[in-house]
């Protein structure tokens, strides 16, 4: 600011005024000084100035699995446009499944001082935030729940969509479906375990855990179960793929494979209606995920001091063509 006031010709308190916006200087002193900024690159140092006047910082956190997961991309940008109107900006960072990596992230936003944070935690303890909610940082878990923490929750009905999809391709003949899914560790896939061994109870399906197959998905490994659920007289006739991830490969490798069972994702993603035959799904609506956990958080900032709420959305089918045929 000093080198603008001398640059422009003008006292340091005059600089303030104008990159302020008071009414109170003259127009040309006023050109000039912007004509400064602007020559100089000068930017206001906007967390030096909240933490003067004791205000918020006007940021806020944001952790998930990973921002190149389409799923995580629209989640940051719904969180995004719900901040945006509410005039804060959002810091976002990738966990890549790490406890360890969502721990740092979290410790460094909370050093910068956000105003709250949303978290899709990797981790299953976070007593660690304690500190931070009894300061009076709202933060709100999305997708997955805490661990050991009271803290504000919104979640997917992971169980009924998995127990839909399951109804689904036994309504359509299938008694050998194959449940595919990440790892047992995280909730999401846990719990829509959870609904596939009830949908197959309803169904009056039999248990056979040849036919769950739960491991980190990658091309290699998708593959390999692949051959194992294929392969033999009791093969499957149907997959349900447990996430977007598992889906990308299990299509990948379907393009190679013999057999072609029935498929039914979890996870919308783009170009699903393009693939031969369009890809059938159950959908999370993300955006309605990322609305309601940034709601809840500028609930809290707004002065909300009711006991922590846990919002679990509906899920929904979308039929398509890959799940509505016959077994083979």
């Amino acid at each position: 600011m000093p080198d603008v006031a001398r640059l422009a010709g003008v006292s340091i308190k005059t600089v303030s005024r104008v990159v302020n916006g008071e009414p109170a200087v003259h127009r040309d002193t006023a050109a000039r000084v912007n004509a400064a900024i602007e020559q100089l690159g000068f930017r206001r140092n906007t967390g030096a100035r909240n933490l003067r006047r004791g205000t918020a910082t006007g940021t806020l956190g944001l952790i998930v699995e990973d921002v190149g997961n389409p799923f995580y991309s629209e989640l940051h940008r719904t969180v995004e446009r719900v901040a945006t109107g509410f005039g804060r900006q959002v810091l976002a960072g990738s966990s890549e499944e790490s406890p360890d990596r969502e721990r740092e992230l979290a410790l460094e936003f909370c050093g910068r001082r956000v105003d709250g944070m949303l978290i899709v935690p990797a981790g299953a303890r976070h007593g660690y935030l304690e500190p931070e909610l009894r300061s009076g940082t709202p933060i709100v878990f999305v997708d997955r729940p805490p661990g050991g923490l009271a803290a504000d929750t919104v979640l997917a009905d992971n169980v009924a969509g998995a127990a839909q999809a399951v109804a689904h391709l036994a309504a359509h003949g299938h008694r050998r479906i194959a449940f595919l899914a990440d790892r047992p560790e995280i909730f999401t896939a846990t719990e829509r375990l959870e609904g596939y061994r009830a949908g197959c109870a309803l169904a009056g399906l039999p248990a056979d855990e040849r036919l769950v197959i739960m491991r980190t998905p990658t091309a290699d490994s998708v593959v390999e179960a692949l051959r194992g659920l294929l392969d033999g007289p009791a093969a499957a006739t149907a997959v349900i793929a447990g996430n977007n991830r598992v889906t990308t490969h299990l299509l990948r490798a379907l393009a190679h494979a013999a057999r072609r069972p029935a498929v039914l994702g979890f996870d919308d993603f783009g170009l699903a209606d393009l693939l031969d035959p369009p890809m059938s799904v159950v959908a999370t609506d993300v955006g309605a995920l990322g609305r309601t956990a940034a709601e809840l958080l500028f609930a809290r900032l707004r002065g909300d001091a009711s006991p922590p709420r846990k919002v679990v959305l509906p899920v929904h089918l979308v039929p398509r063509g890959s799940a509505e045929v016959p077994p083979s």
